[in-house]
């Protein structure tokens, strides 16, 4: 089950809200997000148990993108309610189908280093779901103290593998100093938001531990037409916006980590961007993002050529054709989109929220 309903709005103005970053070629490997994400998943799993999950705007994107996946396997969601219901949904039609399905859920917008070693690990978390009851983190070794990542702590190891642990505690986004403790210690995991489950016991834990769905489940979960994929139940638009770590996870008895082997990073900010080249650079990831490259003054293009005198620790993105000369800048994003230029501090969040309601968002300069 792929997520890929996100606005992507921390990369504006790549991604933007008629065009998020899922369906961009971000990294320049000539297939998008969501693209790379399929192809993942097709390499071990058959391509009529593949699901995907995204907003009703973007169905012509999705179907353009992804013309081999059949429409009753891509859930249209008519309004953003977080990643719990989606899940719900999904969970619900799947194991209608077949309700002995597990499932991996897993965002579409997500750099994977180490495809044969994914494989083997999700595989792994399959495997464990099929035979014990529990909701399974897929975590991954924090390789930084980053403070834009959710972080697991893990608790006593499992019984059925050393890479298994329960779930001691979920942390989000912790500032610096914390973030750093959490890499030294190493008790804790980054939370990289693909979750294993089987589909009955994510079913029973929802109306156990979820009130606000209860009265809605069985809409939700009956075995009718509301159960597809084509249209939404009518109780979607009215469920509350809530993610699935903090309106389940941290409710349900049964639940794990698994310590991972592959490489990971979350596209989400353009800080978090340049960190991850940057530890390419240094040899601390398992192999390069394609076409971001990282300079010896800590200076990133992202599919993009530049040139750098006297700068440091700036992100270039641009448009293919254009180059950067850029002198004199420390710490800046310089990207540009569909005619809109951003030149702002890459680690000031606020400045480019104030800089998208400036340029209306996606309306300025269509």
């Amino acid at each position: 089950m792929i997520l890929a309903g996100g606005v992507g709005s921390r990369l504006w103005p790549v991604s933007r809200e008629q065009c998020p970053k899922q369906f961009i070629d971000f990294t320049g490997t000539g297939r998008t997000l969501i693209q790379q994400t399929y192809d993942r998943f097709a390499r071990f799993i058959a391509p009529e148990n593949i699901f995907i999950s995204t907003q009703v705007d973007y169905l012509p994107l999705l179907q353009e993108q992804l013309p081999q996946v059949p429409r009753h396997q891509i859930f249209a969601e008519p309004v953003r309610r977080g990643t719990l219901a989606p899940v719900t949904w999904a969970t619900s039609a799947i194991a209608n189908l077949c309700p002995e399905a597990c499932i991996v859920v897993s965002p579409a917008d997500q750099q994977i280093y180490g495809t044969d070693l994914f494989e083997r690990d999700v595989l792994h978390a399959l495997t464990i779901a099929s035979s014990n009851e529990g909701i399974i983190t897929l975590g991954v070794p924090p390789t930084r103290p980053e403070t834009a990542y959710g972080y697991v702590q893990l608790g006593e190891p499992g019984k059925r593998s050393s890479d298994i642990f329960h779930i001691k505690a979920f942390t989000e986004k912790p500032n610096r100093e914390f973030a750093q403790v959490f890499m030294e210690s190493g008790e804790f995991m980054w939370n990289t938001g693909a979750f294993v489950f089987g589909a009955l016991y994510m079913n029973e834990n929802i109306v156990k531990h979820v009130p606000e769905y209860r009265a809605d489940f069985p809409e939700l979960v009956n075995l009718g037409a509301t159960a597809t994929t084509d249209t939404a139940p009518q109780c979607y638009r009215s469920l509350p916006n809530l993610s699935l770590e903090y309106a389940l996870l941290e409710h349900t008895v049964h639940r794990y980590v698994q310590r991972c082997h592959f490489g990971w990073a979350d596209l989400g900010t353009w800080e978090s961007i340049a960190l991850d080249a940057a530890l390419h650079e240094r040899g601390n990831t398992p192999q390069p993002p394609t076409d971001i490259h990282s300079d010896g003054r800590q200076n990133t293009t992202i599919h993009s050529e530049a040139l750098f005198d006297n700068a440091t620790n700036n992100i270039v993105r641009l448009p293919s054709g254009h180059i950067a000369a850029i002198s004199g800048l420390d710490n800046f994003v310089i990207t540009e989109e569909d005619g809109v230029l951003m030149i702002c501090p890459k680690d000031d969040a606020a400045a480019m929220r104030r800089l998208q309601t400036l340029a209306h968002l996606d309306t300025f300069g269509e």
